[in-house]
């Protein structure tokens, strides 16, 4: 059949299985919009407030689902607007396909009105990206980029379409659904050398990251641990790989992780890390990492391999399957006085208790919000002390069930992300735990979540500064802070009562069970104004280029 560009787009994206685009309109994606309107049964458009809101609403679809966001903008600031987004996804592993509309062929390197070289600004940050100069192209375009956004490390893809492109005509033939490419094989020389460490090994750690998730490896990382009696550690990708109540599981690695995952490592003699990337909030000291442990790397991508820290056996390739071909080859193993160590460790020094008395303490309203929403809930976070206080303490027991800016750390991210989140799980509770700070960037797209229905509670954990920053100034730099007490005068009350919302406010600890009921109850979008003293800090921390020993415990 004769369609333009614009109409075999759409049919395009509902060939390969999408159901929602996050989108803003604009003179070079008219047409697409135009297209959109006939397919509004088939395809659902959510309207957010910013392109930068659209971006990080398919990227929270994703993570939280498994399949593929997608997010639409016009050209110029549009486009541009999408950049941070996509930044985001691509240091996270997430699959999205970013579309943006351009000025028509002609036109292009001329200055015209809203034209931008998108792709040449998103190449470092996107697995690849298309210009469609022929409407003939698109159709398949649109299948490849979904085929490498999802296969091997997934990621995001651009693909660039000029007005003249979209309004062209063609035969429309369609094509069947992506599938992902071929995993590489795992060679067996490394493979005999990966068991025979394992053999060896006393004192055995894994290291999970975001690639286990990626992977849909948590069943397998799980069996493998209580077969081999492996302890478990997770960077803040791999959070909700591993139940927070596994006996094995020992929490957070790196910075801001738990004393037991960092004294593991200090004393492990084999460090698994899988589909982890030894970034400098895992390994701050890259020589002093674990050093009297066997390394060895399990990764689907090959450059990743001893990037950060050298590595003794790599293992190239899918997560979920290298964890099956281990499990074959190795029986049960037992490492009782290791794992009783680590238990003992953990008994002596755990984190950081919440206070007494009835101030708001964080770490006791994370734990409070996980007794009343239940296993279910899916949490969002910004990017701040916020986010490590909800990586200590919120007790994840389902895989997608967090997610946050791990890799970029994107202030603004979360509620963009929730949106995306809720969007792809109606259902299902989905909070945003954000700081004042980080809200301030992102609370336009309140409008969005209120226009759609959606019931997203977004926790605003108040203290009139940038808490993370601020908290390195106190440690670091003598207490000198310097543009970090912003005491801005936004009332969170109010604001959320204008954007439609139910606003609330929560001062002491006693009440915070009635709020959150209340506003759990109403399932209408809420803002929790949380009061929040200034110089509550995150500990455990590790000072940046510093190795677990150098670990600091508290004031």
């Amino acid at each position: 059949m004769m369609l333009n560009g614009s109409q075999i787009l759409i049919q395009a994206l509902i060939d390969q299985g999408v159901d929602t685009i996050f989108g803003y309109p604009g003179g070079s994606v008219l047409n697409i919009y135009d297209a959109l309107y006939d397919k509004q049964d088939q395809i659902k458009h959510v309207l957010t407030s910013h392109e930068q809101g659209a971006a990080h609403a398919a990227d929270g679809y994703a993570r939280s689902s498994g399949k593929t966001g997608v997010c639409l903008a016009t050209s110029g600031p549009g486009a541009t607007n999408l950049v941070t987004g996509i930044a985001t996804a691509y240091m996270d592993s997430v699959p999205i396909v970013a579309i943006t509309g351009n000025v028509s062929s002609d036109l292009i390197g001329r200055d015209s009105f809203q034209e931008v070289d998108i792709a040449g600004i998103t190449m470092p940050i996107t697995k690849h990206n298309f210009i469609v100069h022929d409407v003939k192209e698109l159709a398949e375009t649109v299948r490849l980029a979904f085929e490498i956004a999802n296969s091997n490390r997934p990621g995001p893809v651009l693909i660039d379409i000029p007005k003249d492109v979209s309004a062209a005509v063609c035969e429309y033939e369609a094509l069947p659904k992506f599938e992902k490419r071929p995993a590489p094989q795992l060679n067996a020389s490394d493979r005999k050398q990966a068991i025979a460490a394992i053999k060896r090994a006393k004192r055995p750690l894994i290291y999970a990251g975001g690639g286990v998730i990626c992977a849909d490896a948590c069943v397998e990382l799980l069996e493998y641990s209580k077969r081999t009696q492996t302890p478990i550690c997770c960077s803040a990708m791999g959070l909700s790989s591993v139940p927070y109540d596994y006996e094995r599981y020992l929490g957070m690695i790196g910075m801001h992780g738990t004393p037991v995952a960092n004294y593991a490592t200090l004393n492990a003699d084999l460090v698994i890390a899988l589909g982890a990337r030894f970034s400098d909030r895992v390994a701050g000291n890259r020589e002093a990492f674990a050093q009297r442990a066997t390394i060895i790397h399990i990764d689907i991508d090959a450059s990743e391999i001893s990037k950060n820290v050298p590595c003794d056996i790599p293992l190239i390739g899918d997560a979920k399957i290298i964890l099956k071909q281990l499990m074959e080859a190795i029986k049960e193993q037992e490492h009782k006085e290791w794992c009783d160590t680590l238990q003992d460790f953990k008994t002596k020094i755990g984190l950081p208790k919440a206070a007494q008395g009835d101030r708001v303490d964080p770490r006791d309203f994370i734990y409070t919000l996980h007794q009343l929403l239940g296993d279910d809930a899916i949490i969002v976070t910004d990017v701040g002390q916020h986010q490590m206080i909800t990586a200590q303490y919120y007790q994840f027991a389902k895989p997608r069930s967090f997610i946050s800016s791990c890799g970029l750390g994107t202030m603004g991210y979360g509620l963009g992300a929730a949106i995306g989140a809720k969007t792809a799980h109606p259902d299902r509770p989905v909070v945003l735990i954000s700081g004042d700070g980080s809200f301030h960037m992102n609370m336009n797209e309140m409008a969005c979540a209120v226009s759609q229905h959606l019931g997203i509670i977004v926790l605003v954990f108040n203290n009139s500064v940038l808490g993370m920053v601020r908290q390195w100034q106190s440690l670091f730099y003598q207490k000198r802070y310097s543009q970090t007490s912003i005491h801005r005068r936004t009332d969170f009350v109010k604001l959320a009562e204008a954007f439609g919302a139910n606003g609330y406010r929560i001062t002491y600890r006693s009440e915070i069970d009635a709020v959150m009921k209340e506003a759990i109850a109403s399932n209408k979008p809420c803002i929790i104004d949380c009061i929040i003293d200034p110089d509550d800090c995150v500990y455990p921390i590790i000072p940046p280029g510093k190795g677990a020993d150098d670990i600091i415990y508290g004031n």
